[in-house]
């Protein structure tokens, strides 16, 4: 993508974005008749993917804008259906682009697979007995999957730990291994499940006891992404509104969310709406990426903010995330579901270490689009003024008629079905 930044891409109708997009990207006739098609994913498609298919559940694409990251342009495919995610997301990555883009990194593709022992004669010696064979057992790990060994992965090293040793019952004290395995660039549940199975005959033979589960962590804290951005505040100046206000605003919004869980879960929610859609559409495993990035919120023993915002030593305000981002670019659904491979051909990145990188990056704009609105006209001006346009259909207004009930609504501050109800009776009479 040679760049992000299309001006007035917002007020173009969809055949008009369509039209721009597929000269942008030279889409194969293949692909723009799923990209564009009412039924992208097929029923026979669907029906192989999970069980009891009777469907599919289509939701919106959109492309989020003038993403700049390393210097280098993304335009972002994003599904949700919540209004205002794709705007306010676009519209912070403009500001940070004119303060010079974000910048981020992440770790080597190192997840965990997890080993349960319970009932060994004697905890202390089976921890002993496994690590001095610690060497051996990795190279049984490789020996269990080798095209991962040919494509540079392949289990790395591995830990072992004792739970709950004062415990008295039989269930609570357990010795877990921990095994850690360069995936590339998939997800790789399927690789560390695998692995972790092959190994557990071995596992209970060092330490007399008896393997219960055997399966992937998804709290993969040796898979981190980064990402952070600083922003002059004259960028930040809104009606009304100096930058020095906005970017204490912020400051302060973070600093509620850092001391308060009932505000974090909030703060982090909204987070997750940028980073969502974009896992959603490259077709990686969202609920994996939550689970993680909540546990990451509270690896100190409280839960707290995702992000951080502070003021450098110039009054810049300085954003920055880090959270465990297991994404894959190969395997698993994306290379089943037909609009996953168009997303990623949009996002026109090598890795799955540059992926998590765009990602992270549109969970810190969106978070700063959040609070950016909270610290001066409110979250609720922008979002119901989008989510107007639901409550019109809703009401059964189609055509013109959506935009001429959304105003008036608007207008009349009453965005509410029953409302919109009477002004669809009123302009149809």
């Amino acid at each position: 993508m040679e760049t992000s930044r299309i001006p007035g891409f917002y007020k173009m109708g969809v055949d008009e974005r369509r039209e721009l997009l597929t000269k942008m990207e030279s889409f194969t006739e293949e692909e723009k008749e799923y990209l564009f098609s009412k039924e992208p994913l097929g029923t026979d498609t669907a029906d192989k993917m999970i069980e009891n298919v009777i469907g599919t559940f289509p939701l919106p694409l959109g492309l989020g804008l003038n993403f700049q990251v390393n210097g280098k342009d993304y335009v972002v495919p994003m599904a949700i259906e919540e209004p205002s995610v794709v705007a306010s997301a676009s519209y912070i990555a403009k500001i940070v682009r004119n303060a010079g883009g974000f910048t981020t990194e992440a770790t080597d593709r190192v997840m965990i697979g997890q080993i349960q022992v319970v009932g060994c004669p004697d905890f202390e010696a089976a921890k002993e007995a496994v690590l001095k064979e610690k060497d051996s057992l990795i190279e049984d790990a490789n020996a269990s999957y080798p095209s991962l060994v040919a494509r540079g992965g392949g289990a790395e090293d591995l830990e072992v730990r004792i739970l709950n040793e004062e415990s008295d019952s039989i269930y609570g004290k357990m010795l877990i291994l921990h095994i850690y395995i360069n995936t590339c660039d998939a997800m790789g549940a399927n690789i560390i499940n695998t692995i972790a199975e092959s190994l557990a005959p071995t596992v209970e033979k060092l330490t007399k006891g008896k393997v219960y589960l055997r399966i992937l962590s998804n709290y993969a804290d040796r898979c981190l992404a980064r990402a952070s951005c600083v922003i002059p505040p004259h960028l930040l100046e809104s009606k009304g509104y100096t930058g020095e206000e906005v970017r204490d605003g912020v400051i302060h919004a973070y600093e509620f969310a850092a001391s308060d869980p009932y505000r974090a879960v909030t703060h982090n929610k909204g987070i997750m709406n940028g980073i969502d859609p974009i896992v959603i559409a490259t077709g990686n495993d969202w609920r994996a990426v939550e689970a993680a990035a909540h546990a990451h919120a509270a690896r100190d023993g409280k839960y707290g903010s995702m992000t951080k915002w502070s003021k450098d030593e110039e009054g810049n305000l300085v954003g920055e995330l880090e959270l465990p981002m297991s994404v894959g670019t190969v395997g698993g659904s994306i290379r089943v579901h037909p609009i996953a491979k168009i997303a990623h051909k949009i996002l026109d990145v090598e890795s799955a270490q540059e992926l998590a990188q765009v990602i992270v990056a549109v969970g810190l704009a969106q978070n700063l689009g959040a609070l950016k609105a909270l610290a001066t006209d409110g979250i609720q001006k922008g979002h119901m003024a989008l989510h107007s346009r639901s409550v019109a259909i809703a009401a059964g207004a189609t055509g013109e008629m959506i935009d001429i009930i959304a105003e008036r609504l608007i207008d009349e501050k009453e965005i509410r079905v029953g409302k919109a109800k009477e002004l669809v009776e009123e302009y149809t009479k």
